[in-house]
């Protein structure tokens, strides 16, 4: 991943491939952003003027590249756009900043060595900097050969044989100050973390089953001193995990069940998150129509951000307990798939009965559900690429917030934009849970259909210990981009949630969870 420093330097003195500053939109044309001032000075106080004639204006994403002035000793200026200008007094804001660095970083893909001149106030811009940097540079190409022949799928370098960024130095960011080193300390840890969830997401699903799953998660747990236990096909049957073992069924893949725990010992708070990881999900016997299976392989992206998130947490020695719940399978059709009309004895000893099989998430979080409520945690939040309903009614960049408190929901949203994930409070309206009615069982996986993401919502609730404050985040819109790489956010898997839930547990050790 792109190595990070910090630097006092002066911006014509440093050695690097170019020299990264921020442009903003301001009411009479672009505005050169604080930590440019040498830059500036160097085009006689003319760079807004210079950058305006080739066309640029300081919307965010924009980036317009120029010859770096003499006397520099790196040979590029990428002015990149930060949006609006800020109020007098007002900061530029975090998300702005890590978006800019983001686009940057992209850009720079191929460079040894660049330095980003964004404006530093404090150690936050210094994190949200170092963030849009590890996040914007990621590459995914463990399987493109790039005409090198080996076919070891292996290859390190990036489309078109360009390798991501290197190193980013962040200038203005204070090398001795402890709270900048704080954050970029911070920065790193998420980075590499949502960066690896994004390798789980993007790894094809041949090669990610269950079981492979299971043992990324086990050689995690050894190197960062997490306790772990995964319960495979036989041991879930015992247990009577009848969801998760319904829904594995159909595959040659068999299921796993992982809890990864990380523990401190001034810890006085406990959380679960718990992640819904079809490894790739076909349909089963209510099989996908042709054009909705190609993307499948990220219906696991749940687990991979509560994966991140735990790991995330040990890495930053957080004082709270944190515990992870991986529920793994593959939906397949075959003839041992679960078929529409079955029913299913969860875990919970509830029984289900299974009106559409490509409806599985909620059968396998519903048993992950009643497992964490089993330990009393003060918080449960569990994370699925869940419904496409959900989609439809939030876009593809926003995810949906459902609980069964409000002001814990609040606290999941706040914690959500702070961190610069678009997400947004959702209702669990009481009247949709009669459409679950079963003639044959507890309840139905399948209720009305409009509403469908609130109706998953209600089904997972059901599965719920009494007394335990729950919030559900269905991620499916932005878990996976399908469109073009924008900001720091790459094609493809998208690590989405792991920040979230992050600060939720930042928040939890800070005693603010709410």
């Amino acid at each position: 991943m792109t190595a990070l420093t910090l630097s006092t330097s002066a911006a014509p003195g440093l050695r690097a491939d170019a020299i990264v500053i921020g442009v903003a939109k301001g009411a009479k044309g672009p505005v050169v952003a604080p930590g440019a001032e040498a830059v500036d000075t160097a085009y006689d106080g003319r760079l807004a003027a210079v950058l305006e004639t080739l066309g640029a204006s300081g919307a965010e994403g924009e980036l317009t590249k120029l010859p770096a002035p003499d006397g520099f000793k790196a040979p590029l200026v990428i002015a990149v756009g930060l949006g609006a200008e800020p109020g007098r007094d007002a900061d530029y804001e975090a998300e702005a900043l890590r978006r800019a660095a983001g686009v940057a970083a992209r850009a720079l893909a191929g460079a040894k060595k660049a330095a980003f001149a964004l404006p530093v106030e404090d150690a936050a811009a210094v994190g949200a900097i170092g963030e849009g940097v590890l996040l914007g540079a990621y590459s995914f190409d463990t399987y493109k050969d790039n005409g090198a022949g080996s076919g070891t799928g292996k290859n390190t370098k990036a489309k078109n044989g360009r390798t991501p960024l290197a190193e980013g130095v962040l200038l203005g960011g204070k090398p001795r100050d402890a709270a900048h080193k704080a954050a970029l300390a911070r920065a790193t840890a998420v980075c590499e973390e949502l960066n690896r969830a994004r390798d789980l997401v993007n790894t094809p699903p041949n090669d990610l089953t269950p079981a492979a799953f299971a043992a990324i998660a086990q050689g995690a747990a050894k190197e960062h001193g997490l306790k772990i236990q995964v319960l495979d096909d036989k041991a879930l049957a015992k247990d009577g995990y009848g969801g998760i073992l319904g829904v594995g069924g159909g595959s040659a893949a068999t299921p796993r069940l992982v809890k990864l725990s990380y523990t401190h010992a001034d810890a006085d708070k406990h959380l679960a998150f718990v992640g819904k990881g079809i490894t790739y999900d076909s349909g089963g016997i209510s099989l996908k129509p042709a054009g909705h299976n190609e993307t499948m392989k990220c219906d696991m992206s749940g687990a991979a951000a509560v994966f991140a998130a735990v790991v995330t947490a040990a890495r930053l020695g957080l004082p709270v307990n944190v515990t992870g719940w991986l529920a793994l399978a593959e939906n397949m059709p075959s003839g041992s798939a679960v078929r529409p009309g079955d029913v299913l004895r969860m875990y919970s000893g509830k029984t289900v009965e299974v009106l559409n099989t490509d409806a599985e998430g909620r059968l396998v979080l519903a048993d992950a559900l009643w497992a964490a409520s089993a330990e009393q945690p003060d918080a449960i939040v569990d994370v699925a690429t869940l419904t496409g309903a959900m989609m439809l009614a939030l876009g593809s960049r926003t995810f949906g917030i459902m609980a069964n408190d409000d002001a814990f929901r609040s606290t999941v949203h706040e914690a959500a934009e702070e961190v610069g994930e678009p997400a947004w409070p959702m209702p669990l309206p009481e009247h949709l849970r009669k459409g679950m009615d079963s003639p044959t069982a507890d309840i139905a996986n399948m209720g009305e259909r409009m509403g469908g993401g609130l109706v998953a919502g209600l089904f997972l609730r059901e599965f719920v210990g009494e007394g335990i404050t729950w919030a559900h985040l269905d991620i499916a819109g932005p878990a996976f981009n399908e469109g073009g790489a924008f900001g720091y956010t790459p094609k493809g898997g998208t690590g989405s949630a792991v920040r979230t839930l992050v600060r939720l547990a930042e928040l939890t050790a800070e005693g603010d969870l709410g």
